[in-house]
C-alpha cells in the first residue's frame, strides 16, 4: 500500500487531531454525535450506510494505524467511536419528540458501555486487530441502542 494511503488511513483512524485531544474517546463520540445528527437529517438509510462505511473503513484504518504505530488499540484511534455512536443513533426515530434529549441519552449510554466494557463488549475487544478495535464499539453501540429502544418503549407505551 502506498505511504500516502497509509497516512490517509491513519488520519481517518484518529479523525485528524480529534484523536489527540484530552479524553479522545469522548471527543470522538461527541464529534460522531454532532455529525450523526446532520447525517440522520438526510434520512435513516443515509445514516445506516454511513455507519456501515465507518465500520468497514474503520477496520482498515484502525489496523493500518496499529501497524504503523506498533500499538494494539491506541487511545487516539477513535473511528470506532464514530461507528459505535452511529449504531445507537439508528435506534432513534427521525421524527421522535424530544430528539435532542434522545441523542444525549444515546451518547451517555454509548460512553457507559464503551468505557465499562461490560460482558460482550469486553469479549469483542479481544478479537484483536482492526476488527477487535471496531467490534467492541459496535457491540457497545448495540447494547446502548437496545437500552434506548427499551426506554422509548417504556415511555411511549404508557
Amino acid at each position: 500500500m502506498p505511504y500516502f494511503m497509509k497516512k490517509t488511513l491513519c488520519f481517518i483512524a484518529t479523525l485528524g487531531p480529534i484523536g489527540f485531544a484530552p479524553a479522545p474517546g469522548t471527543a470522538g463520540s461527541l464529534a460522531a454525535l454532532i455529525a450523526g445528527w446532520f447525517i440522520a437529517s438526510q434520512g435513516y438509510l443515509v445514516l445506516a450506510l454511513a455507519s456501515l462505511a465507518a465500520l468497514l473503513i474503520g477496520i482498515i484504518a484502525a489496523e493500518t494505524y496499529s501497524q504503523m504505530s506498533n500499538t494494539k488499540d491506541a487511545s487516539e484511534v477513535i473511528i470506532d467511536e464514530v461507528a459505535g455512536q452511529w449504531v445507537v443513533l439508528l435506534c432513534i426515530p427521525p421524527l421522535i419528540e424530544g430528539a435532542l434529549l434522545w441523542y444525549i441519552v444515546a451518547f451517555i449510554l454509548f460512553r457507559f458501555f464503551d468505557i465499562t466494557k461490560i460482558g460482550p463488549v469486553g469479549m469483542a475487544e479481544k478479537l484483536g486487530g482492526g476488527i477487535g478495535i471496531m467490534a467492541d464499539d459496535i457491540v457497545a453501540g448495540g447494547l446502548a441502542g437496545m437500552c434506548v429502544l427499551a426506554l422509548q418503549f417504556a415511555i411511549y407505551s404508557l
